[in-house]
């Protein structure tokens, strides 16, 4: 039974609108110790089916080394992100991308395939001059719905500088984490294990907490 019936497949066309290059997604998925892949994988089928510069590669977590090694994935359902060269942005969705996350995913989708962003040229200038490596974790889950503009923010820094690596991370999905970093509340952002911040905030914010990192 798919996830998305014709009404919504309708209104996620129309929500994507152009994709003008091809954007590649690479999906880690297992069949072991994974309650949440098949799900993940059925989604983000049903997902690419909804543009033909879409295309989705999918790989086992454990049978698949070469590319777990090539793009460092720590976890599954991990999703990547990448550019119609199979360019890495340092782009990654960990756990399904659903309810409110489908509109950081369409963005990343959109930020990979050329289309520009709602972002300013001064930010453009902030994102570009991070010359040390950046690691931004942020913790989501699908019912919040200003989680998906903090995850946009992470990730547009991301494709944008290539020192910085920007992970979304569904905090039901991956509780040992959630634990570790004391979610309670999201969007939940954690900059380089040192720096964190929680709600909805400005790509300022963001821009100012790497910038004292």
């Amino acid at each position: 039974m798919p996830i998305f019936d014709d009404n919504i497949r309708k209104q996620l066309i129309d929500l994507l609108g152009d994709i003008p290059q091809k954007v590649n997604i690479v999906l880690f998925t297992s069949e072991e110790n994974c309650r949440s892949c098949k799900d993940t994988q059925q989604y983000m089928t049903e997902f690419a089916d909804l543009h033909e510069n879409i295309n989705l590669e999918v790989y086992d977590f454990n049978e698949d080394k070469e590319m777990v090694e090539k793009y460092d994935i720590k976890r599954v359902p991990t999703i990547v992100i990448l550019d119609k060269d199979h360019n890495d942005h340092g782009i990654r969705f960990n756990g399904i991308p659903a309810g409110y996350e489908i509109h950081s995913l369409m963005a990343a989708v959109k930020g990979a395939a050329g289309v520009p962003g709602n972002i300013t040229e001064e930010q453009i200038d902030r994102i570009s001059k991070i010359n040390k490596d950046i690691h931004i974790q942020v913790f989501v889950t699908p019912t919040c719905p200003h989680c998906p503009t903090a995850v946009i923010y992470a990730h547009k820094i991301a494709e944008k500088n290539p020192n910085v690596k920007s992970e979304m991370i569904e905090a039901t999905t991956f509780p040992e984490l959630s634990q570790k970093y004391g979610v309670r509340g999201v969007p939940k952002i954690i900059i380089n294990e040192t720096h964190e911040f929680v709600g909805a905030q400005p790509l300022d914010k963001f821009l100012d907490t790497i910038e004292s990192v």
